[in-house]
């Protein structure tokens, strides 16, 4: 297959074009989002969506999300991070098989119909896991753009997924939020430094290859400046994949929160990784032949056991 996306190759950093759309579905009346969504997310590569989620159901998800955390030892051992210099969960992945309550969220109309028309194709999971960003001590996470890592990494071969971060926590210009460059999405950064085997290993503690470098990075954000979305528990923020972001450490007594999920079209299924011999193992990435996400309607509480 051709490489539309080639990086970690080059001994210097190139701003590449985009060679797919944003949005893969004409807009209509019937559409899960507004028009004025849909353009911003084309302009912008994100959008937020507020109150799509009852008061009993963002409880109900938080109480998932507390059950996971307190009984670590109930998980897969392969799919817990911890913190680089410490013990405190960083992120638990492979969620929506772990915890059914995840499981029903990932399939929830709310997301996963805005999914479908913003991919323009069935979905499937590519990858999930609940961030904790702990009071204090939360670390930060440096600026990337998951394409360029699932394309090198992972076998990804288009631009055609996206990210939902569900927040579990109110997120707050202080405790280490979500920070992203709009417009960044347009443009696709390659990165310097072949990639080492089982990197992920470290770089889900610290990204050390896949990293944008420092004189890109200023020459986006100078272009097209950095936001930091935010919002109370419930709040739904959307990303293409292609869009450079990262976040702060936490220094606040707040932690921040929430499930992530990243939804992929089943035409844009993985393939052989663009960039390295052995790609990433089944928790970061679902390979094989996928299944179209099942789409569910109603409410999330009381349809599954916490």
């Amino acid at each position: 297959m051709q490489d539309l996306y080639p990086s970690r190759h080059a001994a210097t950093a190139e701003m590449r074009p985009r060679h797919d759309p944003v949005v893969h579905s004409q807009w209509s009346n019937d559409a899960p989002i507004s028009p004025a969504q849909a353009a911003q997310f084309d302009r912008d590569g994100y959008i937020v969506l507020e109150d799509i989620f009852a008061a009993d159901e963002v409880a109900f998800l938080q109480q998932a999300a507390g059950a996971l955390l307190a009984d670590p030892a109930a998980l897969d051992a392969e799919t817990i991070v911890t913190e680089a210099q410490g013990s405190e969960i960083r992120s638990i992945f492979e969620i929506h098989a772990q915890s059914p309550v995840m499981a029903r969220l990932a399939a929830d109309a709310r997301l996963a119909d805005v999914a479908r028309f913003l991919l323009g194709d069935e979905v499937y999971i590519h990858q999930s896991r609940l961030n904790y960003k702990p009071g204090f001590r939360g670390k930060e996470f440096y600026w990337h753009s998951d394409f360029e890592t699932w394309h090198v990494e992972d076998g990804m071969p288009r631009m055609r997924a996206l990210s939902m971060s569900v927040l579990l926590a109110e997120n707050t210009p202080h405790n280490g939020p979500l920070m992203v460059i709009p417009g960044s999405h347009r443009t696709y950064l390659t990165c310097v430094g072949e990639t080492p085997d089982d990197h992920y290993l470290s770089s889900l503690k610290k990204q050390e290859y896949g990293v944008p470098d420092e004189v890109s990075l200023a020459e986006l954000a100078h272009r097209h400046g950095i936001v930091a979305p935010t919002g109370k528990p419930g709040t739904v923020i959307l990303f293409d994949c292609n869009l450079m972001h990262g976040s702060n450490g936490n220094i606040t007594p707040f932690p921040r929160a929430n499930a992530f999920l990243v939804y992929n079209a089943v035409s844009n299924r993985l393939g052989k990784p663009f960039g390295v011999d052995k790609p990433r193992p089944w928790f970061l990435a679902h390979r094989g032949d996928p299944e179209p996400l099942a789409v569910e309607r109603g409410a999330l509480a009381g349809t599954v056991a916490a």
